[in-house]
C-alpha cells in the first residue's frame, strides 16, 4: 500500500490483509481470499458485499460507513470507506441502537452469515471443548454449570435456532461500534452480518460491558432478547476462556468468564430443555450448589 498511508489496528477479522488511513482521510481495508461458502461466518467477500449492496447504509440503530469504492483483483479485494471518528459510548446507548437495528425489516441476502455459534462450537469441539477450564481455578459451582452447558450444547443451539431471526452485525464488540450518527451507531467489520437469533448482538455486547444484563435488556427495548443474549454470552465467554488457556498470553478471558458467572447460571437454570433434572432447593438445571 502507499507509503504515506497510516496503518490502523482496527479490523482483525480472519481475512483482513491490513487497514490504513489515507492522506486524504479515507480508510482502506484489504480483504484476502479465504472461506468461499457464502453462508460461512467468515466468508471472505462478505464485507465487500455489504459495502456494495448498501444493505445497511441507512438502517436504523446500526449502519455501515459510507462506501467510496470497491476494487477486486486476483489476490483479493480492496475496500475504500469513509473515515469514522471514534466516539466513547455508554453501553445503554449501544444496547438501544442494537434494539432498533434488530427491528429493521431486511430481506436476507444469499451471502448473509448463518449458524455462526454452531459453527464456532464445532471448532471448539475439535480442539477439545472446554476441558482446559478444569485447570483454570474456577469454583466447583461454575465448573459444574459449564460442564452441564457443554454436555447440553445441542439443546441450547436448538433453543437459539427457534428464536426470531433478526438483522445481526455478528461481532457487536465495542471496538467495532465506532462512530455516531445522531441516535445511530456507525459500525465497522461487517464480516459476520446476516439474520441471526434475537439476542445475538446483545450477547456480544454483554461480554464486554460492565452494565448488568437487566439494564442492557431494558435499554434494548424488547424483553424477548434476554434468553438469546444469555445463551450467546455464556457459550462465547466459556469458549474464549478455554481457547485463551492454550495461548502464550491468555489475557483476561478467564477473568471475564468469572465475572459473568451469574450469566452462566442463568443459561442453564432457565433452560426449558432441562426438564427431568432435579430442581429442588439448592439444585437447578446446571446442578450447582447454592
Amino acid at each position: 500500500m502507499h507509503p504515506s498511508w497510516t496503518p490502523l489496528t482496527l479490523g482483525t477479522g480472519q481475512h483482513n490483509g491490513g487497514v490504513w488511513r489515507t492522506s486524504e482521510g479515507a480508510v482502506v481495508k484489504r480483504l484476502v481470499r479465504g472461506a468461499e461458502e457464502p453462508r460461512h461466518h467468515a466468508y471472505w467477500r462478505r464485507q465487500a458485499l455489504v459495502a456494495e449492496s448498501g444493505v445497511v447504509r441507512r438502517t436504523s440503530g446500526l449502519r455501515a460507513p459510507e462506501t467510496l469504492r470497491v476494487e477486486e483483483d486476483a489476490e483479493g479485494i480492496t475496500l475504500w470507506t469513509e473515515w469514522v471518528e471514534s466516539v466513547t459510548f455508554d453501553d445503554l446507548f449501544v444496547a438501544a441502537a442494537l434494539g432498533r437495528f434488530a427491528g429493521v425489516e431486511l430481506s436476507e441476502p444469499s451471502w448473509g452469515a448463518r449458524d455462526v455459534l454452531p459453527t464456532r462450537l464445532e471448532t471448539v469441539a475439535r480442539r477439545g471443548g472446554w476441558s482446559a477450564l478444569g485447570d483454570a481455578g474456577l469454583s466447583d459451582s461454575l465448573l459444574k454449570a459449564l460442564n452441564w452447558l457443554w454436555t447440553h450444547r445441542e439443546a441450547a443451539l436448538a433453543e437459539l435456532a427457534a428464536l426470531p431471526r433478526v438483522p445481526t452485525h455478528g461481532d457487536a464488540h465495542p471496538v467495532n461500534l465506532l462512530g455516531r450518527d445522531g441516535d445511530d451507531v456507525i459500525a465497522i467489520d461487517w464480516e459476520q452480518f446476516g439474520l441471526g437469533p434475537l439476542g445475538f448482538d446483545l450477547g456480544y455486547l454483554l461480554l464486554a460491558s460492565m452494565r448488568s444484563l437487566d439494564d442492557l435488556v431494558d435499554a434494548f427495548g424488547d424483553p424477548g432478547v434476554r434468553r438469546g443474549a444469555v445463551l450467546v454470552a455464556a457459550f462465547t465467554a466459556a469458549s474464549r476462556a478455554a481457547w485463551s488457556l492454550s495461548q502464550p498470553e491468555p489475557g483476561e478471558h478467564v477473568r471475564r468468564l468469572v465475572e459473568l458467572e451469574e450469566v452462566i447460571y442463568l443459561a442453564c437454570d432457565q433452560a426449558p430443555w432441562s426438564v427431568g433434572l432435579s430442581r429442588g432447593r439448592g439444585r437447578r438445571g446446571c446442578l450447582r450448589s447454592r
